[in-house]
């Protein structure tokens, strides 16, 4: 297939971050097309490995990737204030230019129970690091006939870690 063609298949990086009501429309229409749609969320702060191996594992899941984004305020209450590193506008672009997330939508509570209610996922996906009985929102996607899996992690890989190493290198 020649490039003029597939350019079809192209979609800016813009176009898949998308407000709440937005996105459930969008959900509505995948799901009426039979496709499965798989939810993760995080903060996301510097893509690194780990990320694009879980996020790769996690799209595997299903037909259709959303990832809940973590607002700035929102990590800043849980990882303090220091973080995040990168504005939510460009954790979001990133993680809407990686071509198994399908949408990215921001979320500025605490945990994404309340976007997992909203957006209703067949799959409700975390790394291996959790327990399914501790994954927020498992309940409500298993009440609803939906499944809740975890995928292995990269091992050493963690945005604490590359933070770290970043700031070992900068003392020599």
């Amino acid at each position: 297939m020649s490039l003029r063609r597939q350019t079809h298949l192209y979609m800016n990086s813009k176009d898949k971050i998308l407000s709440l009501p937005d996105l459930q429309v969008q959900v509505q229409a995948w799901h009426n097309q039979g496709q499965k749609i798989v939810f993760t969320n995080g903060c996301f702060d510097i893509l690194h490995l780990g990320h694009v191996d879980y996020l790769e594992k996690a799209r595997q899941l299903g037909d259709k990737l959303v990832l809940g984004l973590n607002t700035d305020a929102s990590i800043s209450r849980i990882k303090g204030p220091s973080r995040p590193l990168q504005d939510e506008m460009s954790r979001a672009r990133v993680m809407a230019s990686l071509l198994f997330v399908d949408a990215v939508v921001f979320f500025d509570e605490d945990t994404p129970l309340e976007l997992i209610k909203a957006v209703q996922p067949d799959i409700l996906v975390k790394g291996d690091d959790y327990t399914i009985e501790n994954i927020v929102g498992q309940d409500v996607v298993t009440a609803r006939g939906g499944e809740v899996k975890t995928v292995p992690l990269v091992k050493g890989y963690s945005t604490t870690n590359v933070v770290k190493k970043i700031e070992n290198q900068n003392k020599l």
